[in-house]
């Protein structure tokens, strides 16, 4: 241990976290300004467009003040409605907030391992007409302190979009209280049994796509790797499946989460919490978590821009608060297993985490597509936390391919974490182009891509939305995404080491003695006084105090009578609240820069102390590692190079003239399912994922012997009839009017003319004249394959 290395190191942590810090703060107070700035100066333009005289002015004050005295009333009014709701629920036991009539399907409560989940159909409503036989949608929530329901909150969500594509939509929901000794594991096992009942209630449609939203999103991923026989394609949204993601940016504070387990020591609170509920954890605090990130939202923005619309938010405002409103519960084993495994531990693309057997949640063994959904603007689930896990688990494009898996990435500029499930315009854009895409990516050659949505004017003038395919590199992704090479990461080494220090001396030391005061009287007590709650039931009808607040809202309404928005001491009114609002984020701006700092300094100087050397020893050990050629899946694919039959012919020859960096449409997909249905004869009969790892091994013959790939082409094709059957189909296809529209370049026509050599094949009478014109072509290839053979 180099003494004088270590001092360096944690000089070197200090200016650069001094540094940030004070960029980080710099930033806030010129943002600050800014917004004072601009809000003064636009108030001031108005009010002096239309000076008053003294009569006008007391007219219009008169006007403003009995305005805000309605206003005012009817906004107390709302949130004892919003009181009212909220008792009224907690007597239902909270039930889901779906915009859509549901039936029952599985009880997990009645399950032999009872768990509180449950799988309901989703009831098409009027005029919405489902194919039982078309792919039936399954679609998990989070379980993150909500309630379920998030996902068909409204008729323009992920349910509306897929009901009226035709496809039978199922939900998983659960119930407020768990059963007790239910764990996550058990709940994945209970998730396993509704995908097999769906499967058994639609025997000759395709496999169920898996749609996880949130936390919802690594159930999903769970529920894959250990049942991959009978999921579907499976859709991510907004899930932190590798949580130390996250880099921090030219911003003030970006991502404060994901440094949350490290300031609050680890995952010990999170057990104390559940001890002092008597072994049950509330989902309050989850909530708070949340609303604790944006504080001029919470205690500000949300009430006032109830306030200034009063007459006609009220309805949107108590239909969203039925849903956050709504607090559910975990078991201890639930909770302690979330933070040790994903927030704190971030284990579960690792393998790290066990089902129920004991066997490793292995993502590799993922055979399904997946499709990762993501936005820039999420500060609680950020691109990084979406989609590192792919590197992690992966490590290279090749290795993808080896394994025939499809992973396509659609990223959203700026919507936040909410917006990814909730909003209207999300779920008519993104949502409903991926049930699109969910029709044919099945048959997408393995590898990565990214999913490009265009927008474009139909005939009648409608917006309508094209979507392509473009082939990324997982190891030009993981650069992008990662600003700092995600060296940012490595503290959260030291914080997973510290927190299991913490949480085996609070399990030594305290938790016998905190679980001996609680019981279920204090566990009940101390909930109902939770903030979140306690704010909800003092502003109800259970107030005897505001038992004058609904007649006078009532007669509010009979006489109302509004300001206008020209009133000038409205455009002070909206002043003052830009004040307040900036005001309220400049303090989460130097919070969240000094969260940032203070972990920064803390673990960084931990890891530089303790893990370091280590860390070194592992990225030298990678570095000198073998090349990608030598890597053992690509020499196991160039091993086989001159193995296998007429399907690993058919994917080769797929691959020689697959179109190169090129964008692939939707619609060229869509074709290709098609002609998939009526070439069905000449095709070899596969599963869908043994066709996608024949097709990925080819790629990467292809891609690091061309050559040798054509000349072994005729070792693919000795037995009898399998020549003349791939003649057939190739020349079937150049002959498809439908495939006249994707014209052969001239590369993919003197590959095609290579190949007909290499197997002795007499180009059919309509393509001689194409093919001598072409003849150049060839070698132009030829020259193209050598080159890159060459560069490699």
């Amino acid at each position: 241990m180099d003494a004088a290395k270590q001092a360096e190191r944690s000089y070197d942590i200090s200016t650069k976290v001094a540094k940030l810090f004070g960029r980080r703060v710099q930033l806030a107070q010129e943002r600050y300004g800014k917004r004072l700035s601009t809000a003064y100066t636009d108030c001031s333009a108005r009010l002096s467009e239309k000076p008053l005289d003294p009569a006008e002015a007391w007219s219009q004050w008169s006007a403003y003040a009995t305005d805000f005295a309605q206003r005012s009333i009817l906004f107390w009014d709302t949130l004892r409605e919003r009181g009212n709701s909220f008792v009224e629920r907690n007597r239902e036991d909270l039930k889901p907030v779906l915009h859509f009539d549901y039936e029952t399907v599985i009880d997990g409560r009645t399950l032999a391992r009872p768990v509180n989940y449950a799988l309901v159909r989703i009831i098409p409503p009027k005029g919405v007409t489902v194919d039982p036989k078309r792919r039936p949608y399954v679609i998990i929530d989070p379980r993150a302190g909500h309630g379920p329901g998030i996902g068909g909150f409204k008729d323009d969500s992920q349910v509306g979009v897929a009901l009226r594509d035709g496809h039978p939509v199922y939900f998983v929901i659960f119930f407020r209280d768990p059963e007790p000794g239910q764990t996550l594991l058990h709940v994945c096992e209970a998730e396993q049994q509704f995908v097999r009942k769906v499967r058994e209630l639609h025997p000759d449609s395709a496999k169920p796509a898996i749609v996880g939203n949130c936390q919802g999103g690594w159930a999903a991923m769970m529920l894959a790797a250990s049942d991959q026989d009978d999921t579907g394609p499976i859709v991510i949204n907004g899930a932190p499946m590798s949580y130390w993601g996250g880099a921090f940016q030219e911003g003030a504070g970006d991502n404060p989460m994901r440094y949350a387990g490290g300031m609050l020591g680890g995952t010990w609170l999170s057990s104390f919490s559940a001890d002092m509920g008597n072994g049950v954890f509330d989902g309050a605090y989850l909530v708070e978590n949340f609303e604790n990130l944006n504080p001029a939202n919470t205690f500000w923005d949300k009430y006032y821009h109830l306030f200034a619309n009063v007459d006609t938010e009220a309805p949107r405002f108590l239909d969203f608060e039925r849903w956050w409103g709504g607090f559910y519960l975990m078991n201890r084993e639930e909770i302690e297993w979330i933070t040790r495994n994903l927030f704190v531990g971030n284990k579960l693309w690792s393998g790290g985490t066990q089902g129920m057997g004991g066997k490793a949640f292995d993502l590799r063994e993922i055979k399904a597509p997946i499709i990762l959904f993501a936005s820039m603007g999420d500060n609680i689930t950020p691109p990084q936390q979406a989609f590192n896990w792919v590197a992690d688990v992966y490590g290279s494009t090749d290795e993808i391919k080896a394994r025939g898996q499809v992973i396509v990435g659609l990223l959203h500029e700026d919507i936040g974490h909410l917006g990814i499930f909730v909003s209207g315009k999300v779920a008519t854009k993104e949502h409903a182009q991926i049930v699109s895409v969910l029709k044919s990516i099945e048959v997408l050659p393995p590898g990565l891509y990214g999913m490009q949505i265009r927008e474009v004017k139909g005939r009648d003038g409608r917006t309508e939305y094209e979507v392509d395919f473009v082939e990324r590199r997982l190891e030009d992704i993981v650069v992008a995404l990662n600003r700092f090479e995600r060296a940012d990461e490595k503290p959260f080494e030291a914080v997973a080491a510290l927190s299991e220090f913490n949480q085996r001396a609070y399990e030594l030391f305290a938790q016998p003695f905190v679980q001996s005061l609680s019981n279920e009287t204090t566990a009940n007590l101390s909930r109902q006084l939770h903030p979140l709650r306690s704010q909800r039931w003092a502003f109800s009808d259970l107030n005897p105090w505001l038992a004058w607040l609904g007649p006078a809202a009532q007669m509010v309404k009979a006489q109302r009578q509004t300001a206008g928005r020209d009133n000038p001491s409205s455009e002070i009114e909206k002043l003052v609240s830009e004040g307040i609002s900036a005001s309220l984020d400049y303090y989460r701006e130097v919070r969240d820069a000094t969260s940032e700092a203070a972990f920064f300094q803390t673990y960084g100087s931990v890891f530089s102390l303790y893990l370091a050397d280590k860390h070194e020893a592992e990225a030298q050990a990678a570095e000198s590692a073998m090349e990608p050629r030598d890597l053992p899946f690509v020499k196991e694919a160039l091993a086989s190079i001159g193995e296998g039959g007429y399907a690993q012919a058919l994917a080769r020859v797929g691959s020689l003239l697959a179109r190169r960096g090129a964008p692939l449409p939707l619609a060229r997909l869509a074709l290709k399912h098609e002609l998939e249905s009526e070439y069905r004869d000449l095709l070899p009969d596969l599963a869908p994922d043994e066709w996608r790892r024949i097709r990925g091994e080819q790629d990467i013959i292809v891609r690091y012997e061309p050559e040798k790939a054509v000349a072994t082409l005729p070792r693919l094709l000795s037995r009898a009839g399998d020549r003349e059957r791939l003649v057939t189909l190739v020349r079937r296809l150049l002959a498809d009017e439908r495939m006249q529209r994707f014209a052969p370049t001239a590369e993919q026509l003197g590959m095609i003319e290579n190949m007909a050599e290499v197997l002795q094949v007499q180009p059919a009478a309509g393509r001689r004249k194409a093919v001598a014109r072409k003849a150049p072509a060839r070698k132009a290839s030829r020259a193209a394959a050598a080159g890159r053979r060459k560069s490699r």
